[in-house]
């Protein structure tokens, strides 16, 4: 029989078990995080009607699209977890609760070119907050906080959230007489980091048909800065002139103003008159988060207000703030930088139980006992030699080993091992399971990513 090379496709991400277990806990710490601001998990299909998924988009999306007949039904991968909850939200209107607050950590799928630091397979780690007919401000506020305790939680410190608000920049553009043109504008203003100052002033004189008075105006507007008192003072220059900038600029105070009763240290949020985040999406507060050691990589979670989720699909106003991780991308590029950390437990369990004796029952009842004490505990049931059997829990990285033969099972003990330090110790089951669980305790407090 002729046999096939196995191989990923490009653009998709495969872990081996130890990289797997990372990625599993910084997973975790997201639901964890999640949970503690009253988030309940949500899981929505990864195929969808078609027609269901491009409601609201069109463009690039659908060309990028994984789409396919299967009978008579036109059907699509899911590509972001937004669309996919706009059409849960309109399904269940009716039994949800409001304000409705989800997170979602799952797989969408983009038929882009794959790339370095680019996947067509890729997780996104979602929460939005939805509101029937209103939203109060504070839910833009409480966003910031979410973001600075994940992150810290994750072992990350060197960091800052950057905020805007879409209704100052819309008011601004407005007030000179430029609001046709907003849409050029921002996604020109958007490359002001990349291409610096001069190359974004070209392209809004030569492509967005703006005068140099003009374009000097935006960016002496979008490069004011200092700190956040300071920039919502030197805001007040404005005030006055356009309503919708009035009430940007009050949103935008509002959450500043919150922010430290939510936890948010200054040094960890900036407003940064730049930040727009997509065309049309955004109505108020915007997201982006950046690593301070790491710009190059850019946003590393963004997000913000918009005014009604669920237009296509319901006729009522639902408004929201929401928030997405790009997570494989940020689990390649931590690892590319050599930020995940090794100390980090990856073995796929705590404990190996080793039977050095023909008869199996004693070391399967330990292997019980520790299970019903809480610890992850794996049997090794295979007939080898007791160095293979230590050579097997080396090379999984199992924190502890023990060891069951004929002398320890006789005295009603049985002998576990440090595997990193190789110290060993003839123990009862019940002090087994304290010691192992003590140490597990110690190990839980090891951040997911080391800063450099």
């Amino acid at each position: 029989m002729a046999t096939f090379k196995p191989r990923t496709l490009s653009g998709f991400m495969e872990l081996l078990p130890a990289p797997q277990q990372q990625m599993e806990k910084i997973m975790e710490i997201l639901r964890e995080t999640y949970a503690l601001y009253g988030f309940t998990p949500l899981d929505t299909p990864a195929i969808e009607d078609a027609q269901v998924l491009l409601a609201k988009s069109g463009g690039d999306t659908e060309k990028q699209i994984y789409r396919f007949q299967k009978g008579d039904s036109d059907l699509a991968l899911r590509f972001d977890l937004t669309v996919p909850l706009a059409k849960y939200v309109a399904l269940h209107y009716n039994e949800l609760a409001f304000p409705f607050r989800r997170y979602q950590i799952g797989k969408v799928y983009r038929g882009e070119r794959a790339q370095r630091g680019r996947f067509r397979e890729f997780y996104q780690a979602d929460i939005d907050i939805i509101g029937d007919g209103k939203l109060d401000i504070l839910c833009e506020a409480e966003i910031p906080s979410i973001i600075y305790n994940t992150f810290t939680r994750l072992g990350l410190n060197r960091f800052v959230i950057r905020v805007n608000n879409r209704k100052i920049l819309n008011g601004f553009y407005g007030m000179l007489g430029l609001r046709d043109k907003a849409a050029d504008i921002m996604h020109t203003m958007d490359k002001l980091d990349k291409i610096g100052e001069s190359a974004v002033k070209d392209i809004l004189v030569d492509s967005c048909g703006l005068s140099l008075e003009q374009a000097d105006e935006i960016l002496r507007f979008a490069t004011i800065r200092g700190s956040n008192e300071e920039v919502l003072q030197k805001l007040s220059q404005y005030a006055g002139k356009n309503e919708l900038l009035d009430a940007g600029r009050e949103e935008l105070s509002a959450v500043c103003q919150n922010l430290s009763a939510f936890g948010v240290p200054q040094s960890h949020f900036a407003v940064d008159l730049t930040i727009a985040r997509g065309l049309d999406y955004y109505t108020g507060t915007v997201y982006e988060t950046t690593l301070l050691d790491y710009p190059e990589i850019g946003s590393v979670c963004s997000g913000g207000r918009y005014d009604n989720l669920a237009e296509f699909y319901i006729d009522k106003p639902l408004p929201g703030v929401g928030i997405s991780i790009g997570l494989t991308r940020l689990f390649y590029v931590l690892g590319e930088q050599g930020l995940l950390n090794p100390a980090l437990p990856t073995a796929p369990a705590d404990v190996l139980v080793l039977p050095m004796t023909d008869d199996p029952k004693e070391a399967i009842r330990l292997a019980t006992y520790l299970r019903n004490c809480g610890i992850r505990t794996q049997l090794y049931t295979e007939q080898k030699k007791f160095k293979q059997k230590m050579s097997y829990a080396d090379k999984l990285s199992f924190p502890f080993a023990v060891i069951l033969g004929e002398d320890e099972i006789a005295q009603g003990k049985c002998a576990l091992k440090n595997m990193q330090t190789g110290e060993q110790a003839l123990l009862s089951y019940e002090e087994t399971a304290t010691a192992i669980g003590k140490a597990l305790e110690e190990r839980e407090q090891i951040a997911v990513i080391l800063e450099q």
